[in-house]
C-alpha cells in the first residue's frame, strides 16, 4: 500500500504542485515574519550596547508622565547642573559628564527642505568631545553659540559640507536658527551613524537652552567607574546617594531597555504579519481541501479496487494522508527558504528605511523552523482529512461500475454552515460591543474566522443559482451554454474554489468600507465644525509633531481681513494622577468660534491661567464639574493646580481638556503645532494665503492650507493604510487565483472523456477554450460577489459598532467594489489561459479512449 501511494503521487506530481505552493507562500509569510523580527531584533541590540558600551553608569530622572509608543513621545525629567558634582562626590565615580540629548533637532538640507527620518530618533546634543566610539573626521568641535557638527549620515543626506552656514530647528525653537558647520564625525567601524540616527551637537549652553528649554540642566549624566570597581556596586552606590527620584542603571541595563522597547514594536509588526498569514493559510485550506476532493473523486475507481483487493478503510485514509504529509513537508522546507529569504529582504529595507541601520548576520529562530513546518504540515494534513474520509467510504463494487459519483445532498453542510455561522455572528456581536471581558481582538477576530468558514459552507447552497444567473451573461453562444452548465455542475467544488477568492476580496472591501467611514465622518465632522477658513500644519512622520513658532500667530492675527487666529497645543499630561491628552489653546474664544463647541456648564468663552475647561466625557469619568480643582502634571516642570471654569459637550474634534496657552512651556513640544485663521466676512482666502505662508519661511516642517486641503492631508493618511492592507491581502488573492487555475485544471483531466466527445462531435479549439474560459469567469465573479457581500456586512457592522467613536457615516465604496468584480473577470480570464490551452490540446481519439 505504501508503494502504491508512492508511485500515485509521483504519477500526479504536477496536479499537486498548485496546492503545495499555497502551503508555500503561507509558511512564507509566518517564517519571513520571525526571520525579519529576528534579525532586526539583534540589529537594535547591537547597536545599543555599542552606543552604550563607554558608559558604566548612567543616571536620568524619571519621566513625571508615562508615556508608550503609540501616545506620543516619553521625556525624562532634565537633571539640574548640580547633580553632576553630587554625582562626583560618589566613592568609585572616576569622572562623571552632564549629557544633552533630546530628539528634536533637524536640520535643513540644501534643497530648503527639512531632513526627514523613518523611525530614528534626530537628536540634539552637547558636544563632550572624542571617544573610542566616536572619533572627528572633518573639521574640528564647536567653540562658538553658533557652530555645530554633525554626524557624516546626516551631511550626507542633507547635502551639506563643513564651512557652510546650515538651517536648524529645536526642541524649543521651531523657528529656524542659522549655525556654521565646522565639523563633521563618524564612529568606529567606519560606520556614519549609529542605527541610522541623525545627531546635532551644539555646545553645552545652546544644547541646554535649545534641547532642554532651560539653561544648567542635562538630559542624563554618564559615570565612569574609577578602577577596581565593577559597574553594578557603582550603581547601588550612585543610586543610594541621589534617591528615589532618579533612575541609576548600568550601561548594559540602558542598551536593554532602548532595545526592548523597539522589539515591543517589533512584536508588533510580527503579529500584524502572523494575521496575515493566518488569512493566506487560510485560503490555501480551501484550496487544498478542493485539489484533494478532485483527485479523491478521479481516483473512486483506482480505490474502490485497492479495497476490492483487499485494502483496509485506515490503509485508503491513510493513503491519502500520506500524499498530503509529503505535500505539506515539501512545501515546509520551499516555504521556510523562501521566508529566509523575504525575511532578510525586508530586514535589508527597513534597515534602509531606518537610515542604514547595520544589521547583524541573518538568524533564523527555532520559532521561523517550527513554525513552518508545523503550520504546513498541519495544514495539509487538516485539509486533506475530509477528502481522505470520504475516500475510505468508497465501496467495492465502485470498481466494477463505470458511473460518476453522485452528488451528495446539501442538507448537512448547510446545516452545519447555518450553526457555523451564527457562531460567528454571536462573536462578532460580543466583541463589537465591547461585552468580550477583556477579550475585545480574540473575539472579533475569532467571529471573523467563523462567519467566513460559516458563509463557505452555505456557499454550495447558493451557487447553483447564482451561478447559473452569471452564466446567463454567457449564454448566447454554445461555448458560453456550456460553461455556464459546467460551472454549476458540481456545486460543492465550485463553492470551495469560489470561497477561497472570497476571503480576500471580503477582508479588503471590509477594511475599504471602514476606512472610507471613517475619512467620510472625519470629513464630514470637521466640514460642519471647524470654522476657520485657513489651517497651518505639517503631516506627522514620528511621535514629535512638526510645529511652528508662536510669533507667527501675532503676525498673522495683523493681517487685513483675519478676524481671529487660534493655536493649538498638545501633550499627554496626568490628571489626579490618571493619563490623559490635553491641549492648550491660545485663544480659548476658538472653542465656540471656529470649533463650535457648545457649553454644557460654566463659561467655555475664557480661560485664565489656573483655569482649565474639559469635554462632558472627562468630566463624567474623573467625576469633576465648575469649580472642582484638579492637579495636571506636564511632562516638564512641577504639579500645578487647575480650576475647572467650563465643560464643553464632548466631540471627535475637542480635546478632552484644554488648558491656558502658557501651560504649554512645559509640554513635551511647547510651540504650537496647529494653527487655525478665521477671515472676516466678505476677505477672500486667496487675498490671506500667501501672506500667512510667507510668515512661515522660517518653518519648513509646515505649510498653510485652506480647510478642505488640511482636512484632505489629515485623513490621506488613512489611504497609505488601505494600500498596504491591500498590498498584503493580495497574496491571499493571488492563492485564490491558483485556487481556479489548479480547479480547472484537475477538471479537465477529470473530463478528459467528455471534452473529447464534445471535440468529436463539432466542438473547435477556439470554443473549447472559451467554454473553460467562461467557467473560469463564472466562478470568479462568484467568488467575488460573495466577497463584496460578506466584506460588506463585515465592514458594516464595524462601522456600527464604532458609532461611539466618532465614525457616524456608512460609506460604501461602490467604485471600488466595481473594480473588485472587473477584475474578478480578468482573473478569470487569466486563470483559464492555461487549462483551457490544455483542454483545446487533447487528442480527440486518445480521449475517447480515455478511462
Amino acid at each position: 500500500m505504501f508503494r502504491a501511494t508512492l508511485k500515485s503521487l509521483l504519477a500526479r506530481k504536477l496536479r499537486l504542485i498548485l496546492s503545495g505552493l499555497a502551503v508555500v507562500l503561507g509558511v512564507m509569510f509566518v517564517s519571513g515574519a520571525f526571520v525579519l523580527t529576528d534579525t532586526l531584533g539583534r540589529s537594535f541590540d547591537a547597536v545599543f550596547a555599542d552606543g552604550f558600551s563607554e558608559i558604566d553608569v548612567n543616571v536620568a530622572g524619571k519621566p513625571k508622565v508615562a508615556v508608550n509608543e503609540m501616545e506620543g513621545e516619553q521625556v525624562a525629567a532634565p537633571l539640574p547642573a548640580a547633580t553632576v558634582d553630587r554625582v562626583k562626590q560618589v566613592p568609585g565615580v572616576a569622572d562623571a559628564v552632564g549629557i544633552v540629548n533630546a530628539d528634536g533637532a533637524r536640520l535643513i538640507g540644501s534643497n530648503g527642505k527639512v531632513v526627514t527620518s523613518f523611525g530614528p530618533p534626530q537628536l540634539g546634543e552637547n558636544w563632550t568631545g572624542e571617544s573610542e566610539l566616536l572619533r572627528l573626521r572633518e573639521g574640528r568641535a564647536p567653540q562658538a553659540d553658533d557652530e555645530i557638527v554633525i554626524n557624516a549620515g546626516l551631511a550626507q543626506a542633507a547635502k551639506v559640507k563643513v564651512g557652510e552656514r546650515v538651517g536648524v530647528l529645536t526642541a524649543f525653537e521651531s523657528k529656524r536658527r542659522d549655525f556654521t558647520l565646522v565639523g563633521l564625525f563618524g564612529y568606529s567601524g567606519d560606520r556614519d551613524s549609529i542605527g541610522g540616527v541623525n545627531e546635532v551637537m551644539f555646545t553645552t549652553p545652546v544644547a541646554q537652552k535649545l534641547m532642554l528649554g532651560t539653561p544648567d540642566t542635562f538630559s542624563s549624566i554618564t559615570v565612569t567607574a574609577a578602577g577596581g570597581v565593577t559597574p553594578e556596586a557603582l550603581r547601588d552606590d550612585v543610586a543610594g546617594a541621589l534617591g528615589a527620584d532618579f533612575d541609576v542603571k548600568t550601561g548594559e541595563q540602558v542598551a536593554a531597555d532602548q532595545a526592548a522597547g523597539l522589539k515591543e514594536g517589533l512584536q508588533f509588526f510580527n503579529r500584524i504579519l502572523l494575521g496575515f498569514a493566518a488569512v493566506a493559510l487560510l485560503v490555501g485550506t480551501f484550496l487544498i481541501l478542493n485539489t484533494f476532493s478532485i483527485i479523491v473523486a478521479q481516483r473512486t475507481r483506482e480505490l474502490a479496487l485497492m479495497r476490492a483487493i483487499g485494502a483496509s478503510r485506515r490503509q485508503v485514509i491513510g493513503s491519502v494522508v500520506l500524499e498530503a504529509i509529503a505535500v505539506g513537508l515539501i512545501a515546509s522546507v520551499l516555504g521556510l527558504a523562501a521566508g529566509i529569504g523575504i525575511g532578510a529582504l525586508l530586514a535589508w529595507v527597513f534597515g534602509n528605511l531606518a537610515g542604514g541601520l547595520t544589521l547583524a548576520g541573518l538568524g533564523v529562530p527555532a520559532a521561523a523552523v517550527i513554525g513552518a513546518f508545523s503550520v504546513g504540515t498541519v495544514i495539509t494534513v487538516v485539509a486533506a482529512l475530509l477528502p481522505a474520509l470520504r475516500a475510505s467510504r468508497i465501496p467495492p463494487i465502485a470498481a466494477m461500475q463505470d458511473v460518476a459519483t453522485p452528488d451528495r445532498p446539501l442538507t448537512k453542510v448547510t446545516v452545519a454552515g447555518a450553526l457555523v455561522t451564527a457562531v460567528g455572528a454571536v462573536l462578532l456581536f460580543l466583541g463589537l460591543s465591547g461585552n468580550a471581558g477583556g477579550q475585545t481582538l480574540p473575539t472579533i477576530l475569532g467571529g471573523v474566522l467563523f462567519a467566513f468558514i460559516g458563509v463557505a459552507l452555505l456557499t454550495p447552497l447558493i451557487s447553483r443559482p447564482v451561478v447559473s444567473l452569471l452564466g446567463a451573461i454567457f449564454a448566447w453562444s454554445v461555448p458560453g451554454k456550456l460553461g455556464r452548465l459546467n460551472s454549476g455542475r458540481n456545486p460543492r467544488r465550485t463553492a470551495i474554489t469560489a470561497a477561497a477568492l472570497m476571503v480576500g476580496i471580503a477582508l479588503v472591501t471590509g477594511v475599504t468600507v471602514i476606512l472610507d467611514s471613517a475619512k467620510g465622518s472625519i470629513s464630514a465632522l470637521a466640514q460642519d465644525n471647524i470654522k476657520a477658513e485657513l489651517v497651518i500644519a505639517g503631516v506627522q512622520g514620528g511621535p514629535r509633531p512638526p510645529s511652528f513658532d508662536p510669533s507667527v500667530l501675532e503676525k498673522a492675527a495683523a493681517i487685513p481681513g483675519v478676524q481671529l487666529v487660534d493655536g493649538e497645543y498638545g501633550d499627554m499630561v496626568k490628571i489626579n494622577g490618571e493619563s490623559t491628552w490635553a491641549g492648550a489653546s491660545s485663544d480659548p474664544a476658538a472653542l465656540q468660534q471656529i470649533f463650535a463647541a457648545k457649553a454644557t456648564a460654566g463659561d467655555i468663552s475664557r480661560l485664565a491661567p489656573g483655569q482649565m475647561l474639559v469635554s462632558s466625557d472627562t468630566a463624567t469619568s474623573r467625576n469633576l464639574s465648575v469649580g472642582s480643582t484638579a492637579s495636571v502634571q506636564a511632562q516638564r516642570g512641577e504639579p500645578r493646580t487647575y480650576t475647572v471654569t467650563g465643560i464643553y459637550e464632548s466631540s471627535q474634534l475637542l480635546n478632552p481638556v484644554t488648558l491656558p496657552a502658557d501651560a504649554a512651556r512645559e509640554f513635551t513640544v511647547p510651540q504650537p503645532i496647529q494653527g487655525f485663521v478665521q477671515l472676516a466676512p466678505g476677505t477672500s482666502v486667496s487675498s490671506v494665503q500667501p501672506q500667512v505662508e510667507s510668515l512661515l519661511a522660517d518653518s519648513p516642517e509646515v505649510s498653510v492650507a485652506d480647510r478642505d486641503a488640511f482636512i484632505d492631508q489629515q485623513t490621506g493618511q488613512l489611504d497609505g493604510l488601505l494600500t498596504m492592507i491591500q498590498i498584503l491581502l493580495a497574496l491571499a488573492i493571488v492563492i485564490a487565483v491558483l485556487g481556479i487555475v489548479n480547479t480547472l485544471a484537475l477538471s479537465v483531466l477529470e473530463r478528459t472523456r467528455e471534452l473529447g466527445l464534445l471535440r468529436a462531435i463539432g466542438l473547435r479549439r477556439a470554443q473549447t477554450m472559451r467554454m473553460i474560459t467562461v467557467e473560469a469567469v463564472v466562478i470568479s465573479v462568484f467568488g467575488a460577489l460573495l466577497g463584496v457581500a460578506v466584506g460588506t456586512g463585515l465592514g458594516a457592522a464595524v462601522v456600527e459598532a464604532l458609532k461611539d467613536e466618532g465614525i457616524t457615516d456608512l460609506i460604501l465604496p461602490w467604485s471600488q467594489m466595481g473594480i473588485f468584480l472587473g477584475l474578478a473577470a480578468i482573473v478569470g480570464v487569466v486563470a483559464a489561459v492555461l487549462p483551457a490551452i490544455r483542454a483545446a490540446r487533447i487528442n480527440v481519439l486518445g480521449a475517447i479512449a480515455h478511462d
